[in-house]
């Protein structure tokens, strides 16, 4: 009854069954509205910096690229050009790698193309067949996450996973680097199911519920 009275539920006439009232959407919207994959991840992100002792950071897709936001790295970090605010390329980088497979934009597979004819010849054998980046898509969305291996920088390794909001959108992606002789990129290494799954614990608060 006091929960009628708030709006915050309501009662079919018909069937007596109970519903959310308008009072309870309205509190889920603005809930929803304040929800920010930065904030939402930040635990995530210092979970696995402090756990796995590896360079972790968290990015969003800006104007320019996959851009990072929020990086943590450890006392004694792998030296690596890549700071809050660097671009990453969408084909070479594990985080681009998890836009591309799991965006709905379409031009990022026109953009990591041009990426693909751009690149040097040692670069670009890398990435074998026909069709390189519907290949990457294929393997990333089978894996759940992206994993790469001094494709971006020699000797750096990387595991990277979406970060999905409540309507199933990938908006932002966690990633763990580290130097490739110390790092466990398997997928079922040390590093990539921690990863995977502080990325689905962060998607599930930012209201995201998988199929």
């Amino acid at each position: 009854a006091s929960l009628v009275e708030q709006d915050l539920v309501a009662q079919d006439a018909a069937t007596q069954r109970y519903f959310l009232g308008q009072a309870a959407i309205h509190i889920g919207l603005a809930a929803l509205r304040q929800c920010e994959p930065i904030r939402a991840g930040e635990p995530a992100l210092l979970r696995l910096q402090a756990e796995l002792g590896v360079t972790c950071f968290i990015a969003v897709m800006g104007n320019l690229g996959p851009t990072i936001l929020r990086i943590e790295e450890p006392p004694l970090a792998v030296v690596v050009n890549v700071r809050a605010g660097s671009v990453l390329p969408l084909l070479w980088s594990a985080t681009g790698q998890v836009f591309l497979a799991f965006s709905d934009d379409a031009q990022l597979p026109r953009q990591a193309a041009d990426e693909y004819e751009a690149a040097p010849p040692e670069q670009r054998s890398l990435l074998a067949g026909p069709d390189p980046v519907a290949l990457v898509r294929r393997q990333v969305r089978e894996q759940g996450c992206a994993i790469v291996h001094d494709t971006l920088l020699r000797g750096i390794s990387a595991v990277a996973a979406p970060i999905f909001d409540a309507r199933g959108h990938v908006v932002a992606v966690l990633t763990a680097l580290g130097a490739s002789n110390g790092f466990d990129a398997r997928p079922g290494g040390t590093v990539c199911p921690r990863v995977v799954r502080e990325a689905a614990d962060t998607s599930a608060a930012m209201g995201f519920a998988p199929p």
